[in-house]
């Protein structure tokens, strides 16, 4: 797959002090790209940064309205304007049923996956409407096609994400701005790590046999890595991709069943 970007580009990544951000935001720096990177973890991103000195970023909880306003004030003037948007933010959840599920469980999961989505969607939208060009990536996943058993805001808020993805490639794209999505399946990393953990303390199998289930879950039988995500992320953003719009790129290794 193309994943070559503009070596121009301008490009913001939520959540990049680790995992799939920090990994994409690497490989656009490879590509010759300038990039800022948030994330809600200090400490994550000022390690980030002091591994990668030709990033630049600040510390944001892309949940939180004015804060969302000030983090593309001041990414629009690090990077003297903006052509790339990835929205990578989002947290796992809690593991329960939504009967034993607590409400206030619920609202944070969907305020860190979707509303925070929407919040950088909006700001990016509105600069990159002007301008007449750029792209836009939104994180989605395999549980935003298929549901998640024990895991209903998570798959509810990356259903939701489809949705977003949709309507505002509809709204930009006479603009000239390209909006898509990527659906993960289970990737290598912390995060999984965590998931399996709570799936297994919630159902009594060992973590082994969990993470079995989960690779048997696909047709390649193996995890995917961030690396995979991320060439996906950038051959959306890529001259390639310059007529692909409103899509969902499922990047899996095919999934059969949950």
């Amino acid at each position: 797959m193309p994943s070559s970007s503009n070596p121009s580009q301008r490009v913001l990544i939520t959540a990049a002090g680790s995992g799939i951000g920090f990994q994409t935001a690497i490989d656009y720096l490879a590509d010759g790209a300038q990039v800022f990177i948030c994330d809600v973890d200090a400490l994550a991103l000022n390690a980030a940064l002091a591994q990668q000195p030709h990033l630049s970023g600040m510390v944001c909880d892309v949940s939180d309205e004015a804060q969302v306003q000030q983090l593309f004030a001041a990414a629009l003037q690090a990077l003297g304007g903006l052509d790339v948007l990835v929205n990578c933010a989002g947290i796992s959840g809690p593991t329960a049923e939504v009967v034993d599920m607590a409400f206030a469980d619920w609202r944070q999961c969907l305020a860190v996956n979707l509303d925070a989505t929407f919040l950088c969607c909006r700001e990016a939208g509105r600069v990159l409407r002007a301008q007449g060009s750029g792209a836009i990536v939104n994180l989605s996943s395999t549980a935003g096609l298929y549901g998640f058993p024990r895991r209903a805001p998570y798959a509810s808020a990356k259903w939701a994400i489809r949705g977003l993805t949709k309507t505002l490639a509809q709204e930009l794209g006479p603009s000239g701005v390209r909006v898509n999505c990527v659906c993960p399946g289970s990737v290598e990393g912390d995060r999984m790590d965590r998931v399996i953990a709570a799936e297994a303390q919630k159902t009594g199998r060992t973590e082994a046999e969990v993470r079995d289930l989960f690779t048997q879950t696909a047709s390649l039988r193996s995890f995917v890595s961030a690396q995979d995500i991320s060439a996906a992320i950038r051959y959306l953003t890529s001259p390639q991709g310059a007529r692909v719009s409103g899509q969902e790129l499922v990047v899996d290794g095919h999934t059969e069943t949950l």
